[in-house]
């Protein structure tokens, strides 16, 4: 597939797509990332990545640079998986966006191309942070002797749903528990139900509260 014609492939996607040569340099920005990060097409061509975006990972560490993680994952053949990035849009304020990367490979030039596919998960962020403060306070309402009372008896919870409980409890979203436990997203639904059945509440932040309360987790 020529360069340009993978290109004008990405066109085609809701997703934000921009791809990146090996030297970090931008060579293709889709109108989706014109959209979501707010700089047009000439604005973003030929630009450095790390310089246009400001990109930092889930822990703080900036991602883009001299020595960029990705491009290093990539040059070695290594599996890069999928990633939180909070970047720097047009208008100055910061946004957290969800990542998956392609690397592909022109066997006629010899070039490496990196394609960034990201999309906003600012909601799921704010809803982690909301999960995050609730479940410090459930912690500390639980720490006060008697504070709730004695609570009713409920069905036992397996092993792996108070693990499920507990990977919530810290902050672990949806996909990183599955994938820990080595199951699907819709087994992991079926088990949050059987565990909302036996809690006898309606949702998962339920849940975790009522367990964090149990002493279960």
């Amino acid at each position: 597939m020529l360069e340009q014609e993978l290109f004008d492939l990405f066109e085609r996607t809701s997703d934000a797509a921009y791809v990146v040569n090996d030297d970090g340099e931008i060579c293709s920005w889709n109108k989706a990332a014109e959209k979501l990060f707010g700089y047009s097409r000439s604005e973003a061509l030929k630009k450095n990545c790390h310089d246009l975006l400001q990109g930092r990972g889930a822990l703080g560490i900036p991602i883009c640079g001299d020595h960029c993680s990705i491009r290093e994952c990539a040059a070695k053949r290594a599996d890069i998986p999928n990633f939180d990035l909070e970047v720097k849009v047009k208008s100055g304020r910061r946004l957290w966006v969800g990542v998956s990367v392609l690397v592909y490979d022109n066997s006629r030039n010899g070039r490496c191309l990196i394609v960034y596919l990201a999309h906003d998960i600012t909601e799921r962020k704010r809803n982690e942070e909301l999960l995050h403060k609730m479940m410090a306070l459930s912690q500390q309402l639980s720490a006060l002797p008697e504070f709730m009372g004695r609570p009713a008896p409920v069905a036992p919870l397996s092993e792996n749903e108070r693990e499920i409980l507990r990977m919530f409890s810290i902050g672990k979203n949806s996909t990183e528990i599955a994938r820990k436990l080595g199951i699907t997203l819709q087994t992991l639904r079926n088990h949050l139900h059987h565990i909302n059945q036996n809690l006898h509440t309606h949702n998962r932040l339920e849940a975790v509260t009522h367990a964090i309360q149990r002493k279960l987790v």
